[in-house]
C-alpha cells in the first residue's frame, strides 16, 4: 500500500489523554476494576494495553491482571496475505474465566480482527464478559462489532490509511492519516 502526504490527527499528548479517560471509563464501568483482564491484540495493542494497566494501576492502587492475545491463526485472511510469524499469547494466572475480559487494539476497521480475537479467547476460557477498548475507530464495519471504550472516532473513508505510531515500536507516539492508492484496504489490516 502506497501513501500520499499524511497527516497527523493525534499527537503524543492526545494518546496519553485517551488512555487515561478510557482507563477511567474502565474503572467506572466495571465498578473498580476488581475481576477485570486486560489482554492486548499484537501487535499495537500489548503496547497499549500496558500503558492501560499502568494508569489503572495508577487509579485504582492495585495491579490490573495483564496479557497478550495472538490471533494470527484465527484470522479468516489467512490465505490472501503473506504468512506472519506467530506472536506469543499470555493469559496472567488466574486465567479469564468468570472475568470481565477487556480487548485492547490500535484501530477498530472491518471488525475481523476482533471476531478472530473472540475466537482464539474461546480457545483460551469463558469470561464473564467481553468488551473493546481501541484507541482509534475508524468506522466501515464488515461485522456486528463495536468498541466500549474509543480513543477517537475518526470517519474515514475506503481510500484513506489509518496509520497508528507508538513510541515502543516507530519512535513515536502519532495517529497518521493519509490517502491510499488501494482503495479496497485502506487500513493497517484492522
Amino acid at each position: 500500500m502506497t501513501t500520499a502526504a499524511q497527516r497527523q490527527v493525534l499527537d503524543q499528548g492526545d494518546i496519553a489523554r485517551s488512555l487515561t479517560r478510557i482507563a477511567h471509563e474502565i474503572v467506572e464501568r466495571a465498578k473498580g476494576a476488581e475481576d477485570v483482564v486486560l489482554l492486548g491484540i499484537h501487535t499495537r495493542g500489548v503496547f497499549l494495553a500496558r500503558r492501560l494497566h499502568r494508569r489503572l494501576a495508577e487509579i485504582t492502587g492495585r495491579e490490573i491482571p495483564l496479557g497478550t492475545l495472538d490471533i494470527t491463526m484465527y484470522r479468516d485472511d489467512l490465505r490472501l496475505k503473506p504468512a506472519r510469524a506467530l506472536e506469543q499469547t499470555e493469559i496472567p494466572d488466574g486465567g479469564i474465566d468468570g472475568k470481565l475480559v477487556v480487548l485492547v487494539d490500535d484501530v477498530l476497521f472491518s471488525g475481523r480482527t476482533i471476531r478472530a480475537a473472540l475466537d482464539a479467547l474461546g480457545d483460551i476460557g469463558r469470561p464473564r464478559a467481553v468488551q473493546l477498548a481501541v484507541l482509534v475507530d475508524r468506522g466501515h464495519r464488515e461485522l456486528p462489532i463495536r468498541a466500549d471504550y474509543v480513543g477517537k472516532n475518526l470517519p474515514t473513508s475506503l481510500r484513506e490509511s489509518v496509520k497508528v505510531k507508538l513510541d515502543e515500536t516507530d519512535g513515536l507516539d502519532a495517529v497518521l492519516l493519509g490517502e491510499t492508492t488501494d482503495a479496497t484496504n485502506g487500513s493497517t489490516s484492522k
